[in-house]
């Protein structure tokens, strides 16, 4: 939460926290190291952020080979993923890539539904994580083919409705990157739609507001939007 609301010291420390009170458990500090990678990200340090988190997923790796609940494995796939969203903050093409492809191999043997320690991991969530990888990379026309592929399959409409949200704002980001405010103006909307919070509450959404904004005039719906956040 503290990551969404841009406060990115007290996310750091709140998931120190968890980690010092896991210890002893090496899958609730798993857990507790994925909301760290999120907010070393957040502050703009992604090197320590890909350190944490694939230290993280492989530590997990011979427990959940030993005991082989599938379950275990989607927080291994998604720190893979946080690990990934990490390398692409600096640059690293080819080991972003890489662990998105690791991730993705996880999620085809555990297929969808079968997340847990809060993860909503599985197929969908590894091709949301290579649209939002292309975003950070820079590749904003890879990012928008991948992004209309992604939601024109049934699985995107079983995500929870905060998750759907929250991955819009990412393809709010490809559309302005490719040039297309009007793509992005919708993506940004139907964010507000499906979960108001992810969008009304979180400063990256109100960024990416004003950015659609110096395009020029915006349809009705994207005013509204604004005028609700009093941007004006």
């Amino acid at each position: 939460m503290l990551v969404k609301l841009g406060e990115g010291d007290l996310g750091w420390l709140a998931a120190d926290r968890a980690m010092s009170v896991a210890t002893g458990d090496p899958l609730l500090v798993a857990e507790a190291t994925v909301p760290l990678g999120q907010a070393l990200r957040l502050l703009d340090r992604p090197r320590p952020a890909l350190s944490v988190t694939i230290a993280a997923a492989y530590r997990t790796a011979p427990r959940v080979w030993r005991d082989g609940p599938p379950r275990d494995l989607a927080l291994r796939g998604t720190l893979l993923i946080q690990a990934a969203l990490a390398a692409a903050g600096f640059g690293d093409e080819c080991s972003a890539r890489e662990l998105v492809d690791q991730a993705a191999g996880i999620a085809d043997e555990i297929g969808e539904g079968n997340g847990r320690h809060w993860t909503s991991f599985g197929p969908t969530a590894v091709e949301l994580a290579r649209v939002a990888v292309a975003v950070e990379l820079g590749a904003g026309g890879e990012a928008v083919v991948l992004h209309e592929k992604v939601v024109g399959a049934d699985d995107w409409r079983r995500l929870p409705a905060e998750y759907q949200a929250a991955y819009l704002l990412d393809a709010t980001r490809a559309y302005l990157r490719v040039g297309d405010p009007l793509a992005a103006g919708r993506a940004l909307v139907d964010a507000d739609r499906t979960a108001p919070a992810e969008v009304r509450l979180r400063p990256v959404a109100r960024t990416l507001l004003v950015d659609l904004m110096r395009h020029g005039p915006v349809p009705a719906d994207v005013a509204r939007l604004a005028t609700a956040l009093g941007i004006g």
